[in-house]
């Protein structure tokens, strides 16, 4: 799968992928321009919850209408990694054991999940 190029599927859902000098993150994003159609996808997001949930074994942090750094707002299901470095060689396997299995389970995931969001697409 060509993660750069995930296609969702579903316009202004987005996976992401971030490192940095001081931590790395992955996350689903809602991107919508109107914050009332965002909320409806994140709803959508929180009622398959527990099934994404058991799918990653881990709990993520649900972020409803933040400001990213474009100053635009978005809505973000994200888990971080802090104290890596992309530029630090020695953090590469913790980097690439962070988001393996997070990007495989996220596909296992959508899969599944893309046809709940048929009716906002």
């Amino acid at each position: 799968m060509n993660w750069v190029n995930y296609k969702t599927g579903i316009k202004y859902v987005y996976f992401r992928m971030e490192a940095g000098k001081k931590s790395a993150s992955i996350a689903i994003e809602i991107a919508h321009p109107d914050a009332g159609i965002q909320e409806l996808f994140f709803e959508q997001f929180r009622e398959l919850k527990n099934i994404l949930h058991d799918i990653l074994s881990e709990d993520w942090e649900w972020q409803l209408h933040n400001i990213n750094e474009d100053g635009k707002i978005t809505s973000r299901i994200i888990r971080h990694l802090y104290g890596v470095s992309i530029f630090n060689k020695g953090d590469w396997p913790a980097l690439i054991s962070f988001f393996k299995p997070r990007i495989i389970a996220l596909d296992e995931f959508w899969n599944d999940a893309k046809y709940a969001f048929d009716a906002l697409k």
